[in-house]
């Protein structure tokens, strides 16, 4: 199955692992199409990079061609020339507003909403959403395939080995609490702890 329900995924949402890798696993579901930019990856990597010094640019190089591969027709391109014609409270943001445009994406899926007012964005078909809220959106789409996708995302985690409880726990820090809460009450993950 492969959806026309196409959104753009902002860098922010792509600058904690935990919260990268299980949207890549959802992303090859088919349940949606993932859509982002070259642009997208240098921000998100550069910022990663200046952060975190334990971290080295020949391993985030090799994640970002990770997801590249992982996802098919992930990568927009030829939106350089809108840029310039936009407007958004953060005059950095457009380039991701013109991939949204030129990916033919209906959502933007960010942390930072106010970024992406509605009155900017409506007019071109797109809206953004909260990361957590797009993840609920794509259970409610069909839950059995976004628990798999939450198993196969849990499973990744051996070395070091993670628990049920330190993964929720992790999405919780990752800013998708709801996400969280909704795994906690269901207790979807029931595979032995490692």
């Amino acid at each position: 199955m492969i959806s026309t329900f196409t959104v753009l995924f902002d860098a922010n949402v792509f600058y904690g692992s935990r919260l990268r890798s299980l949207l890549m696993e959802l992303a090859q579901t088919g349940l949606f199409r993932a859509r982002w930019s070259e642009d997208i990856h240098r921000e998100w990597m550069t910022n990663l990079l200046a952060n975190r010094k334990d971290l080295n640019k020949e391993a985030i190089d090799r994640t970002r061609k990770c997801m590249d591969a992982a996802v098919l027709d992930c990568l927009v391109t030829g939106y350089e020339p809108l840029i310039q014609a936009l407007t958004l409270p953060d005059g950095n943001d457009r380039h991701v507003l013109a991939a949204a445009i030129t990916g033919r994406a209906s959502m933007i899926v960010t942390f930072n909403l106010p970024d992406f007012p509605a009155d900017a964005i409506n007019g071109f078909g797109i809206h953004a959403k909260h990361p957590d809220d797009f993840l609920l959106d794509v259970e409610s789409i069909d839950s059995e395939m976004f628990l798999d996708a939450i198993v196969r995302d849990f499973e990744h985690y051996k070395d070091p080995p993670l628990t049920v409880d330190d993964y929720i726990s992790s999405l919780e820090k990752a800013n998708v609490p709801k996400t969280a809460k909704f795994l906690k009450e269901r207790k979807v993950l029931l595979i032995s702890d490692p």
